[in-house]
C-alpha cells in the first residue's frame, strides 16, 4: 500500500507549525513506514515549495498562494491538481485528511478519502456552545460528503460528528492515537517536585485555563507551598477579541498565588517532558478535545492525572483509578483531587502506574498501527 496525508501541520523543523494534530499524523506515519507501508505527506500553507525524503517518508510540502479573489476556492483546486498529480506519479493507493475548516471541500481526488475527525470547527463550537461561521460549517459539511471513509479517536468524538453531519455511526470507525511508548520513559516515577502542578496544552479558552487561577488558589489553601507551572503557546481569545489569552488569565490570579505561577510559553519537546518528569500532578480542565495527546502522554509517563471528565475524557483512564475525571467548572472537587495527591506519595505512585499500563494496554502505536492499516485494506 502507499497511503497519503495531506495536513496543514507536522512536527518538522522546515515545517511552520505543528500541534496535536501533527503529532498524532507523524506517530502514526513513523509507524506505518516499520510496517513498510509507503507513505507520501502533502503540508500545505508552507512559505516555500519544497520535496525531500527523509526515514522513508516522502514530504511535499505545498507553498501558501495569493489570489485576488476566492483563495479559499483556487487554493484548494490547486492543492487537489498537485496532489493528484503526485498519486498519478506515485501510484498512492488513497488519502487521508483532516475535517478542520474542510481544506477537501471542492476537491476531487483519483483515490479514495478518509476524514480523521481530529475535531473540526463544527464540533468545538457545538461542543462550546458558541456560533460557527456560516462557510467553516458548509466546507466542512461538503468536505465530509466526499470522504470514502471516516475514523475518530475516541468514540465519543466520532458520534457527536457523526450527528452534526448526519452520518451514521456506524459508518465511522474509531481508531484511538497512538503513542510510540518507546518514547515516553520515566524510570524514577518517585523522584519529583513536591508541589509541582503542571498544566501542558495552547493557552486558550476552549482548554480551560480560565479555570485555572481559582483552582490553584483552592488548592494552595490548603497545599501553601504548591506551584502551578504553564507549558505551551499564547493565543487570541475568542471571546474577548484581546491577543493573548495568557493576560487575561494572569489578571485572574491574586498577587500572592501569581508568585508561584510560572508561564514558560512554548518550549522544544525535550524540556518538555523534563518538567512531566518534575511534575507532581498534571492538570487538564479543558472544555473541547476529542482526545488529548498530552494527556495520554503524561500518563505513559506515569503521572497522576486530574483531567476534564467530559465525553472523550471518559475514555482516557479509569476515574479513581488510573487518573482523576472533575467537571472543570467544579473547583473545589477539582482543587480537592489535586491536594489528595500532593498529600499522598503512595497514591501518586499507584495512579501513575494504573495510568501507564492504561495507556499501553490502549494507546501503544504498535496495536493502532495494525488497525489502521486493516481499516485502509477494508476501503481498497
Amino acid at each position: 500500500m502507499h497511503i497519503a496525508f495531506l495536513t496543514p501541520e507536522y512536527p518538522h523543523s522546515k515545517v511552520n507549525h505543528s500541534g496535536g494534530l501533527g503529532t498524532s499524523i507523524k506517530n502514526l506515519v513513523v509507524a506505518l513506514v516499520v510496517k513498510r507501508v509507503k507513505v507520501t505527506v502533502f503540508v500545505y500553507g508552507q512559505p516555500k515549495a519544497e520535496v525531500f525524503e527523509e526515514n522513508g517518508i516522502v514530504f511535499h510540502l505545498i507553498s501558501d498562494k495569493k489570489y485576488p479573489f476566492a483563495k479559499w476556492f483556487f487554493y484548494r483546486k490547486y492543492i487537489q491538481n498537485y496532489v493528484n498529480s503526485i498519486i498519478k506519479k506515485e501510484n498512492i493507493n488513497l488519502i487521508e485528511a483532516p475535517d478542520w475548516t474542510g481544506v477537501t471541500a471542492f476537491m476531487n481526488f483519483t483515490v479514495p478519502l478518509v476524514i480523521r475527525f481530529h475535531g473540526s470547527d463544527t464540533y468545538f463550537c457545538h461542543i462550546e456552545k458558541r456560533k460557527q461561521k456560516f462557510k467553516n460549517r458548509l466546507f466542512e459539511t461538503l468536505a465530509v460528503r466526499k470522504a470514502k471513509g471516516f475514523i475518530a479517536p475516541t468514540k465519543y468524538a466520532g458520534e457527536v460528528s457523526a450527528e452534526l453531519f448526519g452520518l451514521h455511526k456506524e459508518q465511522i470507525k474509531t481508531i484511538h492515537y497512538g503513542l510510540d511508548l518507546t518514547q515516553f520513559h520515566n524510570e524514577h516515577p518517585e523522584r519529583f517536585e513536591k508541589g509541582l502542578v503542571l498544566y501542558i496544552g495552547t493557552i486558550i479558552r476552549k482548554k480551560g485555563v480560565f479555570e485555572l487561577p481559582d483552582i490553584f488558589h483552592k488548592v494552595r489553601k490548603q497545599f501553601p507551598k504548591a506551584q502551578l507551572v504553564l507549558i505551551g503557546g499564547d493565543s487570541g481569545d475568542i471571546a474577548t477579541g484581546k491577543k493573548s489569552t495568557w493576560e487575561l488569565v494572569k489578571q485572574q490570579f491574586s498577587e500572592q498565588d501569581l508568585e508561584q505561577v510560572s508561564y514558560l510559553g512554548k518550549i522544544p519537546y525535550s524540556e518538555v517532558q523534563d518538567y512531566i518528569k518534575k511534575a507532581n500532578v498534571c492538570v487538564f480542565p479543558t472544555y473541547a478535545e476529542t482526545l488529548g495527546m498530552v494527556t495520554i502522554e503524561s500518563m505513559a509517563m506515569k503521572k497522576a492525572v486530574v483531567n476534564s471528565n467530559i465525553g472523550w475524557a471518559q475514555e482516557l483512564m479509569e476515574d479513581g483509578k488510573s487518573g482523576f475525571l472533575v467537571y472543570p467548572s467544579q473547583h473545589d472537587v477539582f482543587s480537592q483531587q489535586i491536594v489528595t495527591l500532593l498529600n499522598d506519595d503512595v497514591l501518586c505512585e499507584s495512579i501513575g502506574n494504573e495510568a501507564c499500563r492504561f495507556v499501553t494496554n490502549r494507546f501503544d502505536i504498535q496495536y493502532i498501527v495494525d488497525q489502521n492499516i486493516q481499516f485502509y485494506k477494508e476501503l481498497l
